[in-house]
């Protein structure tokens, strides 16, 4: 039918498909924030009388949410197959990050090198080096959750950041 429903145990509200997607869209082309999208969805259904459609933003939070991890799930092969998902699986490769035996030197037990560049090559000296970084502009401070405890982790390291458990 193309509808994705608020709730799975007793819906009343559902979205369909092409709302998800378009959201999905603007959000990551326009930047276009949750709320601004809704007060854009409430302006579309009632131009004249947007304040009297019923609220929804919580539901399309939580949904568009679902909704991205079900779109990672089939981009990345598990959307018809039920395998199991390991660390790192919804991940993209990254050519430019550092990848034991593709781009980074490994060290074998005896001591020796497993590299993939010619052997008189030496590594650059900033490939081992450590950065850290400070948000100079602060945008990064609404990542906080107000309460963490509440938060339900949908890729848990399955993604790029690394796992709760091992964090």
């Amino acid at each position: 039918m193309g509808l994705f429903p608020a709730s799975f145990s007793q819906p009343k509200t559902a979205f369909t498909f092409e709302v998800l997607d378009n959201f999905l869209l603007d959000n990551l082309e326009c930047g276009t924030l949750a709320m601004n999208y809704y007060n854009k969805l409430r302006r579309i259904t009632t131009a004249v009388f947007p304040h009297l459609v019923p609220d929804r933003y919580r539901e399309l939070m939580r949904v568009a949410r679902q909704w991205r991890h079900l779109k990672l799930l089939k981009w990345n092969g598990f959307g018809h197959e039920s395998k199991e998902l390991k660390p790192g699986d919804l991940a993209l490769f990254c050519p430019a990050c550092p990848q034991p035996g593709i781009n980074v030197t490994l060290l074998t037990a005896e001591g020796g090198e497993i590299t993939n560049t010619a052997p008189d090559l030496e590594a650059p000296s900033w490939l081992y080096s450590r950065s850290l970084v400070m948000d100079g502009n602060f945008k990064a401070e609404h990542m906080h959750a107000a309460n963490p405890l509440d938060e339900v982790a949908l890729m848990d390291g399955r993604g790029f950041m690394v796992g709760d458990g091992l964090y």
